[in-house]
């Protein structure tokens, strides 16, 4: 009494090459849905969100900077690192974690550095300021091979200007030239499926080139990066479909299509013995 799924006897029933046909496109239509919705499953989204915070509390306040940039026309014993911000940091010749590689035979020089900034306004510059003798023309062209700041975030799915300057050629401007790069630093977080996050940071930049003088003469030149931070964090999740929802859809895949398939052959079973017997008659 109480069984919903009561069976019908097969003698009751008729099988038609109609519905044998639409049954083959019912399987074959239901197992295409069904790889797609497994694939979507297996697979895992990004999704991303903003909000106001600072995200690495665990930092101590700091940054890590990761600069690499040649100087082809600028000897290594003239080139420094100098760093500055508003909490009242000013180092003039920064050596901790760098390297200095002669090129062009000497001529020139490739100055890689990892560093850290606080998270206040400032600025850091590649100059010769701590040159035990400054040099009359110090030439400022530059290729910046990369610039990036925080953990190294490299995930497939997510695009955004974590080197935004890597690649920057200034090597035909004017050797004279001082070169200012302002930076807004954007904090962004990655937590993957395991809840570990990794703390990066995106940056937008613009840049300005010109020769500065005072009224002594023509200031020395440099490399400035000017940087700021940005208020909003951008965090990136991944997340994978829920089972109960994968589980939903494959029974409203089967059901529903079971349902379509039924009707388009009830219809043209209906229709196909409706013309039977329009014809019966005619021959009467």
């Amino acid at each position: 009494i109480l069984d919903i799924y009561r069976k019908v006897p097969k003698d009751l029933t008729q099988p038609t090459y109609t519905g044998a046909f639409i049954s083959i496109c019912c399987c074959v239509f239901m197992l295409f849905l069904f790889l797609s919705e497994l694939t979507g499953f297996i697979a895992t989204e990004i999704v991303n969100e903003l909000y106001v915070d600072d995200p690495d509390k665990d930092s101590g306040g700091k940054i890590d900077v990761s600069l690499n940039i040649s100087l082809p026309n600028l000897n290594c014993d003239l080139v420094g690192l100098d760093i500055q911000d508003e909490m009242g940091r000013h180092e003039v010749g920064h050596i901790d974690n760098s390297m200095k590689v002669p090129l062009n035979n000497g001529y020139g020089c490739r100055f890689e550095g990892r560093f850290s900034i606080n998270k206040v306004p400032g600025n850091f510059h590649v100059s010769t300021h701590s040159a035990t003798a400054q040099p009359q023309n110090p030439d400022m062209t530059h290729t910046i091979h990369k610039l990036s700041f925080g953990e190294n975030l490299q995930v497939r799915d997510v695009q955004g200007a974590f080197n935004a300057l890597g690649g920057a050629n200034r090597l035909e401007s004017n050797p004279l030239a001082s070169h200012d790069y302002i930076l807004k630093i954007v904090p962004t977080v990655y937590e993957d499926m395991s809840g570990r996050q990794r703390f990066s940071y995106q940056y937008t930049v613009a840049n300005k080139e010109y020769v500065a003088y005072s009224h002594t003469g023509r200031i020395i030149p440099a490399i400035w990066f000017r940087y700021d931070l940005s208020p909003i964090t951008v965090k990136y999740t991944e997340r994978r479909q829920p089972l109960y929802r994968f589980i939903t859809t494959i029974c409203a895949i089967i059901g529903g299509t079971f349902t379509v398939a039924g009707i388009i052959d009830s219809c043209i079973f209906t229709a196909s013995e409706a013309w039977k017997k329009i014809q019966l008659g005619k021959m009467s």
